[in-house]
């Protein structure tokens, strides 16, 4: 009992100082320069497309409608041209980035909730709860995750909101099998053993010490389910059930432009070149976070 109270008073020299970790990590990441490259377009995409909300900005072109000017080549006005309608290229992928954006990043938060609840009670209290909760994620993961998608957004109806629910309802499983495997890992170090012992409840330890200590991995896993998510989105509203026109995600002006592609390839190139960009900036990102973060690079 007493070198467990010893173990459990020498917790924080056992654990790595966060604050000198995340330091660390971060130098490591500012290396990488693919990854600082795509962080860089990321910042700078979603400055723009919170600009395209602003109703006095250009921005707003987006929903004007000159039919007479259709498929205008690229000009001062319209960098980028206009689509069938005549409204703004450039304005209409701008506007479009503040909807497949909010999509992919905002839905990890949700995936976070569901998928690291239940890895976390999973591998903190194992037994029969491990083994009914890891059932049912095994049947979640036998489905196929597109399908499961089209299955939710058809029972709620198209729209951005019905979009974020199905994708957090779906793509929760890798992150839950990954924090269970985390916390399982966790829970045989010595200060975590010795906390146990001397009788910590269980809230203080998963937050004072599973929590910070699985963050590594959990943070780099919802980098790469961002891209995921908006390639999700995006063929979801190729395929005529994600976002409704007028809006204009890329997965819409896709949809919209591969009518008209031999008239104008323009209208399927300059989204999906958005769509690409930011899948790759945030896969760089990923691979920046998980080569900083990793415990074999720490010095």
């Amino acid at each position: 009992m007493a070198t467990a109270i010893g173990l459990a008073h020498q917790v924080d020299w056992d654990v790595p100082e966060q604050t000198g970790l995340w330091k660390d990590a971060w130098v490591r990441f500012r290396r990488n320069r693919l990854a600082v490259a795509g962080l860089v377009v990321i910042v700078v995409m979603i400055v723009l497309a919170l600009g395209a909300r602003l109703p006095a900005t250009p921005g707003g072109l987006w929903k004007i409608l000159h039919v007479t000017n259709s498929y205008a080549t690229p000009s001062l006005q319209h960098p980028l041209g206009t689509d069938i309608l005549g409204r703004d290229q450039l304005s209409r992928i701008l506007y479009g980035a503040s909807i497949s954006l909010t999509i992919g990043i905002v839905v990890q938060f949700l995936i976070l909730g569901i998928g690291g609840s239940i890895g976390m009670a999973a591998g903190y209290f194992g037994g029969w709860i491990d083994n009914l909760l890891m059932r049912f994620t095994d049947i979640m993961y036998a489905f196929p995750d597109l399908l499961l998608v089209l299955v939710f957004v058809a029972a709620f109806g198209p729209s951005f909101w019905s979009i974020f629910i199905a994708l957090g309802l779906v793509y929760w499983v890798g992150l839950a099998r990954l924090v269970r495997g985390q916390v399982l890992s966790i829970k045989e170090k010595e200060y975590v053993e010795a906390a146990i012992m001397t009788g910590t409840s269980p809230l203080k330890l998963i937050v004072k010490h599973l929590v910070p200590n699985s963050l590594g991995p959990v943070i780099v896993t919802l980098t790469f389910g961002i891209p995921a998510a908006i390639f999700t989105e995006a063929a979801l509203s190729f395929l005529g059930i994600g976002i409704r026109p007028p809006e204009p995600s890329w997965g819409v002006m896709i949809e919209d432009g591969y009518a008209g592609i031999f008239a104008d390839p323009r209208q399927v190139i300059f989204p999906g070149i958005a769509v690409a960009l930011t899948m790759l900036s945030f896969t760089f990102v990923g691979d920046g976070l998980r080569d900083a973060l990793d415990p074999r690079m720490r010095r």
